[in-house]
């Protein structure tokens, strides 16, 4: 993909659920090599958001393009750019590490040869070339996490959404995880889009977007969030935005 061609460009976003308003024109422009944070309470809609870029459900409204192509009129050459990290985990837990990580391999129609090179390499990158023929309900959430990410990496995606991935982690599985995602971000170029609640991750990405019930509350560097939330730290500029915030969508 071309330097100039933004990974993702999404444009007037809307989705309702009934007379509720889960994302309301949302727009916004994520160029190559970037690690951004989707910051926003629970309910703000980051998790509907995904589910609109992952194509498992269609919006009301807007454009989705992935790496310049459209979701409405190329979505499986669309997805073929994305991996996904979901809140709740999605591995086998009986199969062993090699067999899910194979599997979705197949899945991207990966020939075995290459899909067992980036296994290898994909495990020795997490510290998981130990577990890889343990069955995954062997491992720590933090190790499940790991395989996880190595597994939305497999294909080699241009966008690599992250949807609250360290919901139940120890602090540091979550240092880690982080960590591994910024390695294949330096060695790959890829986009990074982590949706969190949790303002101390969010202040270690590179672009902090603040969602609030469906819509776009600010949008630049942690400490440009910071001051155009309010001032003070991040973390206070936040909770009065998102507390104080009127005329927003219920």
């Amino acid at each position: 993909m071309s330097a100039t061609v933004p990974t993702l460009r999404v444009e007037g976003l809307s989705k309702r659920y009934g007379e509720r308003v889960a994302l309301d024109a949302l727009s916004c422009t994520l160029q190559p090599g970037c690690f951004v944070a989707l910051l926003g309470p629970n309910g703000a809609g980051k998790s509907t958001l995904f589910q609109l870029l992952t194509g498992l459900f269609v919006p009301d409204a807007g454009q989705i393009h992935v790496a310049g192509l459209s979701m409405r009129e190329a979505a499986t050459r669309a997805l073929r750019h994305i991996g996904v990290v979901f809140q709740q985990t999605s591995l086998d837990l009986d199969l062993t590490v090699r067999a899910n990580l194979r599997f979705h391999a197949d899945l991207h129609g990966l020939p075995r040869a290459i899909a067992a090179t980036r296994i290898a390499q994909g495990g020795e990158a997490a510290g998981l070339s130990a577990d890889l023929e343990r069955s995954v309900r062997e491992l720590s959430g933090g190790n499940r996490r790991k395989v996880e990410l190595v597994r939305a990496l497999l294909h080699a995606p241009s966008l690599l959404l992250m949807d609250e991935p360290t919901v139940g982690l120890d602090p540091k599985s979550r240092r880690d995880l982080i960590h591994s995602v910024r390695a294949d971000l330096a060695a790959r170029g890829t986009t990074v889009l982590w949706a969190t609640h949790l303002v101390e991750e969010a202040q270690q990405a590179d672009r902090v977007l603040v969602l609030h019930r469906g819509r776009l509350l600010a949008d630049g560097s942690p400490a440009e969030v910071t001051a155009a939330l309010g001032g003070g730290t991040l973390e206070e500029a936040f909770i009065h935005a998102t507390q104080t915030r009127q005329g927003a969508p219920a």
